[in-house]
């Protein structure tokens, strides 16, 4: 379109001089003769510039020169009507090969026109192909790749343009690859939690029956079982709980105000912590801060550090709810008065229990999940000025749309 538009000008442009320059050698002859004392009232055709010069009575009372274009089957003219004294001086040029000139420019452009738009078509169309080529070859390898065995796709031939398409599907197989390897430790963890206590109780139930015994161990065993059946129960619990991480994952962000959101669900913290007494300190900074998150998933993170804190913390011990924004960053802390943790251990694995509390051992494994799931990271470490931990949720929202008050 734009070479179009250019060659459209340009002949515009050519034609355009071309006739100016005869326009001005009219207008300068008949000057030139308007100017000479004598009288011209002969027609004559010896000027080597024109085909006609003469005076004509002016009947239209012309005021002004005029130009008039004719053509008869043989030749085009440019006729000028130039006012002298009382009558009209005409001057007539013979444009025939001038007009030939212009009409063979315009077969031209319109030759070079249509040799460069299938030039460029033909380019258009071959370099797109070529770039293709790659592309469709990696598509290719997408389409055959097996979902029982999942593995990257080589990048080598790709062009440099399309590295970063092929970088992004490998960092999602390798996050699939990842989430599949977490199924897979998490089933096998939760079937050998579960398999273990139903072995116990079932052997201590083979033991009792093999002779008659009195009432008592009756009740012993069927209260071991109980407390079996009970442990069993808070696995299972934690398994839906997963369900129902994975299931939040999906739940549509919206512009909290997590600050407020914070001293919301700390109102429960309290409650959690008076029954247990302990005690909830709540020290937030900003006073407001909205951003786009997803509540639940959240409050999965902060109500582990806080439920922990709890367990882990001795009586009329004080636990620290505090946040702050820094370069960026939206940074909550929970911080306890108990005896610390193991940092050389893996706590966050599955089915992993530290220390003489009980539970299912799914609860800093859930958390980390759900962290991710945001965006954001959790860290644990020992507090330096006393026995304790500090649990770390950290948030960026540097893209993240916020307003901070």
């Amino acid at each position: 379109m734009l070479i179009v538009i250019f060659s459209v000008m340009l002949y515009h442009y050519i034609k355009i001089t071309i006739f100016e320059n005869i326009v001005q050698s009219l207008t300068l002859e008949a000057k030139n003769i308007s100017a000479k004392p004598e009288i011209i009232n002969l027609e004559y055709k010896d000027s080597k510039s024109f085909d006609l010069i003469k005076i004509v009575p002016n009947d239209d009372n012309l005021t002004r020169a005029e130009f008039v274009s004719t053509k008869d089957d043989n030749a085009t003219y440019l006729t000028l009507y130039y006012p002298y004294k009382n009558d009209l001086l005409v001057l007539t040029k013979n444009t025939s090969e001038y007009s030939s000139i212009v009409d063979q420019i315009l077969v031209d452009i319109l030759i070079i026109n249509a040799t460069a738009i299938f030039l460029i078509l033909f380019y258009a169309l071959f370099l797109s192909r070529m770039l293709l080529a790659p592309l469709r070859s990696f598509c290719l390898k997408l389409g055959e790749l097996n979902e029982r065995f999942l593995q990257e796709v080589e990048t080598d031939e790709l062009p440099v343009e399309f590295k970063p398409l092929g970088d992004g599907v490998n960092r999602l197989i390798g996050r699939i690859l990842t989430f599949v390897q977490y199924q897979k430790e998490l089933f096998i963890g939760a079937a050998h939690e579960l398999k273990t206590p139903l072995a116990v109780m079932k052997t201590k139930n083979e033991v009792t029956l093999i002779k008659e015994r009195d009432s008592q161990k009756y009740i012993e065993a069927l209260k071991n079982n109980n407390e079996a059946i009970n442990q069993m129960n808070k696995m299972i619990s934690s398994i839906l709980e997963i369900g129902r991480q994975e299931g939040a994952q999906f739940e549509q962000p919206v512009m909290t105000d997590i600050i407020a959101y914070i001293n919301e669900i700390g109102n429960n913290f309290l409650i959690l912590a008076k029954g247990d007494d302990r005690n909830i300190k709540i020290n937030l900074r900003p006073h407001s801060l909205k951003i786009m998150i997803q509540p639940t998933l959240f409050l999965h993170v902060l109500q582990n550090f806080v439920q922990n804190a709890i367990k882990f913390s001795p009586k009329e011990a004080t636990i620290e709810i505090n946040s702050t924004l820094i370069n960026g960053e939206f940074i909550v802390r929970v911080i306890d008065e108990g005896i610390g943790i193991d940092e050389s251990k893996d706590l966050f694995a599955p089915f992993k229990r530290y220390g003489n509390s009980s539970g299912a051992g799914l609860g800093l494994f859930l958390a980390k999940g759900a962290a991710q799931a945001l965006g954001g990271n959790i860290e644990l470490r020992n507090r330096t000025d006393r026995s304790g931990t500090i649990a770390t949720f950290i948030l960026p929202i540097r893209n993240n749309k916020y307003k901070k008050r």
